[in-house]
């Protein structure tokens, strides 16, 4: 049986103890639910780190939160309680099948079943049409998807007011990265582009059940308001990859690189456009893309684009 949780004025009372590893343990067995490897499921364990994180997003009365890998639901119940509508994407159909069960509050609950990397665009597409976008999300991310799912979203326009994230420490580090530094990467660029980037807490493998082998790192993403990211050069990411896709060359081979493979039809003296464009931006041919900061990159892909366009 279910173990019902005591508590005493709240809107919505969990109908498990998520933090009992035995109780959760016990559900899935009683159910015949499986942990999955290759969905990087684990569970959030520790009830303060779970109010921490959503008290984190500072939703507005009635806020609509995105929130990937819900699980069986311990985060989910917690924004509810928080007066939040909760749009939840689950891969897991035995999962999903739980939490109809488990938050049986559809006024409040939306479930998308499905790998959310194929199915937020869709979701996205719908809120654009209906004039009623979610600002705020909310994730304990897979560790083989979170890197991706958050790259997907900046990419496709997919822009939130504020993210609260549980991360592989390692993918936080890659985000939050200073030029010059190993971990820096046009990951880091893309990321810093639309948000500004702040550690909120790590949390340990005990956390979670089962516990995972690696450390976890919250971030908390917060829209950029000193920059609009719809105004962004077209050619800007495309560029900032290509440039850290061989590290070990210079700023000047790996443009001419990306410029080749762009503008080859153009007719243009591509070396010459790219050696003007770095000048112009104010750079040396002779750095590397992990000394650039985000304004460098900006400037450098303006620069570019005019020159291209003369």
């Amino acid at each position: 049986m279910v173990n019902i949780v005591e508590k005493q004025n709240e809107p919505f009372q969990p109908l498990l103890d998520y933090d009992a590893p035995s109780v959760l343990r016990r559900y899935l067995d009683e159910h015949d639910l499986g942990m999955q490897k290759k969905f990087g499921q684990n569970f959030l364990i520790n009830g303060d780190a779970r109010k921490r994180l959503v008290q984190a997003l500072e939703l507005p009365s009635g806020a609509t939160v995105w929130e990937v890998g819900p699980g069986l639901g311990s985060m989910t119940v917690e924004l509810i309680r928080q007066g939040a509508f909760v749009k939840a994407f689950e891969i897991d159909r035995g999962f999903a099948r739980a939490l109809h069960e488990l938050i049986p509050v559809p006024s409040a609950f939306t479930l998308i079943e499905g790998d959310v990397l194929k199915t937020w665009p869709h979701e996205a597409e719908k809120e654009q049409a209906e004039g009623r976008l979610s600002h705020y999300f909310l994730g304990n991310l897979p560790y083989n998807i979170a890197a991706t799912l958050l790259a997907d979203f900046i990419e496709k326009g997919r822009y939130f007011k504020r993210l609260v994230v549980t991360i592989q420490k390692e993918v936080a580090q890659r985000m939050i990265a200073k030029p010059g530094t190993k971990d820096y990467s046009s990951f880091t660029v893309l990321c810093n582009s639309v948000y500004t980037i702040k550690p909120l807490m790590v949390l340990k493998g005990p956390s979670f059940y089962p516990v995972p082998n690696v450390d976890s790192q919250a971030v908390v993403m917060d829209q950029r308001s000193d920059r609009d990211p719809m105004a962004e050069k077209p050619l800007f990411r495309s560029m900032v990859r290509n440039l850290f896709s061989s590290r070990r060359k210079n700023l000047k081979n790996n443009l001419l690189s990306f410029l080749s493979g762009r503008y080859s039809s153009l007719g243009k003296d591509l070396a010459s456009l790219a050696e003007t464009a770095i000048t112009e931006a104010g750079l040396s041919s002779h750095q590397r893309a992990e000394e650039l900061d985000l304004e460098a990159f900006i400037r450098l892909a303006s620069k570019v684009e005019s020159l291209v366009c003369q």
